[in-house]
């Protein structure tokens, strides 16, 4: 799919979303045809013409000026992270997407594992920019996915993937009490991936996959929801020592010289003398050690 029908696909899923009455535009107990906003509506709304809007939707606008973009952005009412998604898509539009390429495969650096191994009394996973884990401690292997082989993540062709596991695992989904929450931060990030990097064969052909699989992640990708999910707090369903809240941080490295993306660490903390601290206790007490040398970390090499 070319950076054309991203955007346009993009602006018309958000403009069926805004309902008139909640911008304050009179609908006269009026039937329309189509939900949400008229193209005439948002364009009034952004200050831009019909003509030109309409242009843009359909993708016969060519390089819209940064200041039109975030018109439209205030017009759909989105947050800063779909903002910032807007412009990338249309940045993608105007340039082309160019030839598809496969990334360079990801590796664990010496600094992320030496922070990967600092960090081993909380759950830390490191993940690629398309969800992969590319490596992960002790207890975050037996918080996330103790049920997979711990040494996983060397393999590169065998790697877990976060997005993977959330929509066609069971276990994964029994794991998370609202695991629509979760489903949707999953899929909002991978919106804004896609969005920043558009030539990525191995991230299409991950969104082809689960929407081939799961009716939900289907669903959900055609939403257009894009969420920046830094911090989130979930109630989880450990099937060894029961329940727990945690609060998911994504620690983003951002982009490392020479790389298109650097990539991040999930940690998952606890509140102090809470209940949960001392269920995470207990899986750390559950969870053996397996690499003296190193405790805690299972670094890749490609």
């Amino acid at each position: 799919m070319n950076g054309k029908v991203r955007l346009g696909e993009f602006l018309q899923t958000r403009r069926s979303q805004l309902q008139p009455e909640d911008l304050g535009i009179p609908g006269y107990g009026e039937r329309r045809r189509v939900p949400g906003l008229r193209r005439e509506e948002l364009a009034a709304l952004a200050g831009v013409s019909v003509s030109y809007y309409t242009r843009l939707e359909q993708g016969q606008s060519l390089n819209a000026s940064p200041q039109v973009l975030d018109a439209i952005a205030r017009a759909l009412r989105l947050e800063e992270a779909e903002r910032l998604h807007l412009h990338d898509l249309a940045r993608s539009s105007a340039t082309g997407s160019g030839r598809s390429r496969r990334p360079a495969p990801e590796r664990v650096t010496e600094a992320t594992g030496q922070l990967l191994e600092a960090l081993a009394h909380v759950p830390a996973i490191v993940s690629g920019r398309r969800s992969d884990v590319l490596a992960w401690n002790r207890l975050g292997h037996a918080l996330f996915a103790g049920h997979l082989d711990p040494d996983a993540p060397d393999r590169p062709a065998e790697r877990p993937n976060m997005a993977r596991l959330v929509f066609l695992d069971a276990h994964t989904r029994d794991l998370y009490a609202d695991w629509p929450a979760k489903a949707r931060a999953v899929v909002g990030n991978l919106r804004l991936v896609a969005g920043r990097h558009p030539d990525d064969t191995a991230l299409h052909a991950l969104v082809g996959e689960l929407s081939a699989k799961s009716s939900d992640f289907a669903s959900m990708w055609a939403d257009h929801r894009v969420t920046a999910c830094a911090v989130a707090t979930y109630e989880m369903r450990h099937p060894l020592v029961g329940p727990l809240t945690v609060t998911q941080q994504t620690l983003s490295q951002g982009r490392a010289p020479g790389r298109d993306q650097g990539q991040n660490i999930v940690v998952a903390t606890t509140e102090a003398d809470s209940p949960a601290r001392t269920t995470l206790s207990l899986l750390a007490q559950l969870t053996p050690q397996r690499n003296p040398a190193r405790p805690g970390i299972r670094a890749c090499a490609d």
